[in-house]
């Protein structure tokens, strides 16, 4: 694998100062036992940097939404599809379905009773609105005539504005009705992959109740990662090709979204490159890899990965590891100040203070001092 020299020397202090959280080494008292910190190891290794920084990326779905009922009730149907055996299922995680498909049936009855009863509130209402209607009409010719009086007209305009309230109510009560109605069928709203199913008929649901998980994978992201000393190398429009070890040839895509903060835990810039996929090669969850540009410079070096490295709680501008002393899931911690050199990647030149093959804490490594006894997880 080949990479990249990212910064220079001096520019590595500045980054992992930005980059890594305080480390403290302060001794805590109490003498009861307390649960042992899950880490995870990585080996220290030799790297050769050559043409470019070679970044990890995941394949992730352009867009995935949660699809959630609006209608509650029992689920009447789901949707069909034809299964391996020639029969019908339902349609379930790895389907392909097409925009405004009803995926899911809430029963309707109980909404269609409510529409009646919206439809029956209009009819009285027209009935009564007409009959004010026409009162008005008359006191209002009366009225012309002075045969009527200021009040009897004044009361038919209130009666006739009161029925017309009505109406303009019931209106908006069978509007609400039919929305209620409409709801009660879980539609795509894109054509997609069924990435999971929540629901079977007779399952009870309720407002935001998730039914269904769907994917569109017209587009894909490859996500990655980059620390502060690459990111201004990564420009939004760039054009990038990645590789997966699935598949091959290259796929090329242009980076679309650059985050405008790092990571809290893992302190790297998240990158999306969006890649057209119109034949459906690439599939959420495929690893894949690309490489920014840079400065050749072909050579073996000592590496870790950056976030192992912390600023070492006993020297001023001095950086430092944590090593794994012993081999089992329980291993003890031992601070040990280092050299560091450049950034490749997402991985970090140790110019002194490191062996091939040891290993050191990269997560949990800013919770620990020297000496804690720690618990590995893969």
């Amino acid at each position: 694998m080949n990479y990249i020299r990212a910064t220079g020397r001096n520019g590595i202090a500045a980054a992992i100062g930005a980059l890594v959280i305080s480390f403290t080494a302060c001794n805590q008292g109490g003498s009861e036992p307390k649960t042992l910190l899950p880490v995870r190891l990585a080996a220290v290794q030799s790297i050769t940097v050559g043409n470019g920084a070679r970044y990890s990326a995941d394949i992730v779905p352009y867009s995935q939404v949660d699809l959630a009922f609006k209608s509650g009730g029992y689920v009447d149907s789901v949707y069909q599809v034809r299964s391996a055996d020639g029969g019908l299922r339902n349609v379930d995680q790895g389907d392909w379905v097409s925009k405004g498909t009803v995926l899911a049936l809430v029963h309707e009855q109980d909404y269609l009773d409510k529409l009646d009863q919206a439809q029956a509130q209009l009819a009285r209402a027209q009935a009564e609105y007409d009959k004010a209607k026409l009162g008005f009409d008359r006191t209002a010719t009366l009225y012309a005539s002075q045969s009527a009086t200021k009040p009897d007209y004044d009361s038919a305009k209130a009666q006739l504005d009161s029925t017309a309230a009505s109406v303009a109510s019931a209106k908006a009560q069978i509007s609400e009705a039919q929305v209620a109605l409409g709801y009660c069928s879980l539609r795509a709203p894109f054509d997609g992959w069924i990435i999971k199913r929540g629901v079977d008929v007779g399952t009870l649901v309720g407002p935001a109740t998730t039914g269904f998980t769907i994917a569109a994978t017209h587009s894909v992201k490859a996500v990655f990662g980059v620390p502060d000393t690459a990111v201004n190398r990564v420009k939004l429009g760039q054009a990038l090709s990645i590789t997966t070890d699935a598949l091959p040839g290259e796929f090329s895509g242009r980076v679309t979204n650059i985050s405008a903060a790092a990571d809290p835990k893992s302190r790297v810039y998240s990158v999306s490159v969006t890649i057209q996929n119109p034949r459906d090669q690439l599939k959420a969850g495929m690893i894949a890899s690309l490489v920014l540009g840079g400065e050749p410079l072909p050579r073996a070096i000592t590496a870790v990965p950056l976030e192992a490295v912390i600023r070492d709680p006993n020297g001023q501008n001095a950086f430092a590891v944590m090593i794994a002393e012993g081999n089992a899931d329980t291993v003890t911690a031992r601070l040990r100040r280092v050299a560091v050199g450049d950034a490749y990647g997402n991985m970090l030149e140790i110019t002194n203070g490191l062996k091939l093959g040891e290993k050191v804490v990269t997560s949990g490594v800013t919770l620990i001092k020297d000496g804690d006894q720690v618990r590995v997880v893969p």
